[in-house]
């Protein structure tokens, strides 16, 4: 369980009566199994967590045995409840020095018991970031989390790879989102729900009108639909086998858009489908050479033919003079 998590469950069990696994998973956004496994985790560290069935049951703490929040101001309670953020990306937020003042008063009520226990902040260290990412320009969180909160309407320069210039956008904000190491502005773009990177904002401006989000949609609603819709909606389905030594790198570069076909493995190699928004995009299969054999659609194989082709024609010795 990571720090953030613990605090947010703690919170969640310190404010209700009774709270369902479900609830608390949805709140949390993990599984009925890793929140089964983070109450275990509490009984085993001596806190008062009990379950009861039922209609009118559910999870509950001792009254008196959680955490003490009366020593903490509505604004630390806010920056309690972002949750699984690690330290970067809270400096990104401007948010490290609160984070950490709240913290320290929460460990400075902590139970004899509990601090015969060492930190979970000395034991569990939360980095998100995917691997080898550099750092990259455009606007960061820090300096777009005020006028995002001011509720305004934003004009932005949007350098989307896409396209041979970058467009101007007037958007409503719901808010940013941190998702695999990369930070996100959702907001709609005439009434269409967008995810912007912000290393691709170059430039953005606050509107003197406020903000008009769709009614009923939260930051948290809209980033789940987009979420699903990319990880889910396609445009062309790839049939192909992965060399064995290749598909744990396959798994984690595709993830979700790459299914195994358990019944047609091998030794040597595992069939797969790989799910694409665009025909274009099976160029990301190129880095993976022979250790990958595209099967069809067709169009799919004479794509990456012409691409291997003009790379090969790009890399060919020059002639000699």
């Amino acid at each position: 369980m990571t720090p953030d998590r613990f605090f947010s469950l703690m919170l969640l069990l310190a404010s209700r009566n009774a709270v369902t696994t479900q609830e608390l998973a949805s709140a949390l956004g993990v599984s009925l199994r890793t929140i089964t496994r983070d109450l275990n985790w509490l009984r085993d560290a001596g806190l008062p967590v009990t379950a009861q069935r039922g209609r009118l049951g559910g999870v509950t703490m001792l009254p008196g045995s959680g955490l003490d929040l009366t020593r903490l101001t509505p604004g630390e309670r806010d920056h309690l409840s972002l949750t699984g953020l690690d330290e970067k990306q809270r400096a990104e937020l401007n948010a490290s020095v609160d984070s950490r003042r709240v913290l320290s008063k929460i460990a400075a009520t902590q139970s004899v018991r509990a601090r015969e226990l060492l930190p979970l902040t000395d034991v569990v260290h939360v980095d998100s970031r995917p691997w080898l990412q550099a750092d990259v320009p455009g606007t960061t969180p820090a300096s777009l989390i005020g006028a995002v909160r001011r509720g305004r309407r934003l004009r932005i320069e949007y350098d989307s790879p896409r396209e041979s210039c970058p467009r101007h956008l007037v958007v409503d904000p719901y808010g940013l989102f941190a998702k695999a190491g990369t930070w996100y502005l959702v907001a709609d773009c005439a009434r269409v729900p967008r995810m912007y990177r912000l290393e691709r904002i170059t430039t953005w401006k606050e509107v003197d009108q406020p903000r008009r989000i769709r009614e009923n949609q939260t930051l948290a609603t809209v980033a789940a639909a987009l979420v699903d819709q990319w990880e889910h909606t396609h445009a062309i389905e790839v049939s192909a086998t992965i060399d064995q030594t290749q598909i744990e790198r396959a798994e984690r570069i595709f993830g979700q858009r790459l299914v195994r076909d358990d019944r047609a493995e091998s030794a040597t190699g595992h069939k797969v489908t790989i799910r694409f928004l665009h025909l274009e995009d099976v160029r990301a299969l190129l880095p993976f050479g022979s250790a990958i054999t595209v099967h069809g659609p067709t169009e799919a194989r004479a794509h990456l033919s012409d691409l291997a082709t003009s790379l090969a024609h790009h890399y060919a010795p020059s002639p000699t003079s």
